[in-house]
């Protein structure tokens, strides 16, 4: 009897976890099949007409794809065999609040759409469809986007700093009876117009106000530009770190990034070393 249960739970073991055979691998496509099902009924759920129409059948359908997600999380509970760390492991973590928002639903009613949110197990279609060459072109994306945190802070610092002094400006020229009440309600009106989004919900009505407009949309219109360049270059610069274009000299530091450099253009070092 010990031999058979052990048996099941090793068959069991490959069928959620061994991702390379082809009985794990029927149980993954099933899974994403059921979590894509899952989401749409979520989403349509959330449109009153289709609510009306078909209430019953999302609530049969939705309990059913409960029953589904929450037999399989007590089963990989119960197989790991390191159970801690499955459980605070990110899937783990995504596969319990997949399950937890329906049960906090009876209490927060809208908490129930947040099950949407084990759509992100559909990340192990990288590993069940052998997509592992975009899993390296993301980490490429994760080095590049480290490399400009310093940039990236002080450019949103930078755009903090406009923000506070155009929104109080705004509020001492326009004032209440243009619907700028006050500072924080100014500062909403300039984040939505140096990111160019423009709901026009606030809008200046004085000369001196239509003329800081004026310069603040002009100014986004660069500021859009900036965080692009440099996420552009570190990527650049990431890619052609990878293919070994570029050395730096063993002296003073300096990379150069081009084939054809011999020397250090800083202090005439030999660049025969790659980074």
């Amino acid at each position: 009897m010990r031999d058979k249960k052990d048996a099941l739970k090793e068959k069991l073991y490959t069928i959620i976890f061994e991702t390379d055979t082809p009985a794990g691998k029927a149980f993954d496509i099933l899974l994403i099949v059921a979590i894509l099902s899952n989401t749409i009924l979520i989403i349509a759920e959330s449109v009153d007409k289709i609510l009306k129409a078909y209430g019953f059948w999302i609530l049969i359908l939705g309990w059913l794809f409960l029953f589904i997600f929450a037999v399989e999380y007590i089963l990989r509970i119960f197989l790991s065999e390191n159970k801690k760390s499955y459980i605070f492991s990110f899937f783990g973590i995504i596969d319990l609040l997949a399950i937890l928002p329906v049960f906090l639903g009876f209490v927060f009613p809208q908490l129930r759409f947040l099950v949407v949110i084990r759509v992100l197990r559909l990340l192990r279609l990288f590993s069940i469809l052998k997509m592992g060459r975009y899993v390296d072109e993301s980490s490429h994306l994760l080095r590049a986007l480290r490399a400009s945190r310093a940039k990236i802070t002080v450019f949103l610092f930078t755009i903090f700093f406009i923000i506070i002094i155009v929104g109080s400006m705004m509020y001492v020229i326009e004032g209440p009876e243009n619907d700028f009440d006050n500072i924080p309600e100014s500062m909403y009106w300039a984040i939505v117009t140096v990111s160019t989004v423009g709901y026009g919900d606030i809008s200046p009505q004085t000369p001196i106000g239509k003329f800081i407009s004026s310069m603040l949309m002009i100014i986004g219109y660069g500021i859009l530009a900036v965080p692009t360049g440099i996420i552009s270059h570190e990527l650049a610069h990431t890619s052609m770190i990878n293919k070994g274009k570029v050395r730096t000299c063993s002296n003073c530091k300096k990379e150069s990034n081009t084939d054809e450099d011999m020397f250090c253009s800083k202090c005439g070092t030999p660049l025969n070393n790659k980074k």
